[in-house]
């Protein structure tokens, strides 16, 4: 997690920096709907790879965005949800879909 000495200055750029890739987007969009498993969201997001979801949701668990739970069963299961941080961008990813959704009409 940055410091705030480390963070950008502009709160845009934070936020950018903090999810700005492509995929750590489509993960919270995913994960706006409900907890889900590593390879339910690799075979989801089709064209990711297993470095790039696994280094993703390592950066937001680190940022505080995503909640990883291990479960105590044989073989474990590992469950990825939103903190409560990353709940709070749901009218952010909402936004986002109605400009696309908007955007996708004009373009018509």
């Amino acid at each position: 997690m940055l410091t705030k000495e480390e963070m950008p200055a502009c709160p845009v750029a934070t936020t950018v920096q903090l999810i700005g890739s492509k995929w750590k987007l489509l993960i919270i969009r995913n994960l706006l709907a409900r907890p889900w498993r590593f390879n339910e969201l690799r075979k989801d997001l089709a064209g990711i790879s297993q470095k790039v979801l696994t280094d993703s949701l390592r950066s937001m668990e680190e940022d505080g965005i995503v909640t990883r739970t291990v479960y105590p069963e044989a073989p474990p299961r590992v469950e990825y949800s939103l903190s409560e941080l990353g709940e709070s961008m749901r009218p952010i990813i909402k936004a986002m879909e109605q400009w696309g959704i908007a955007y996708k009409q004009r373009k018509q």
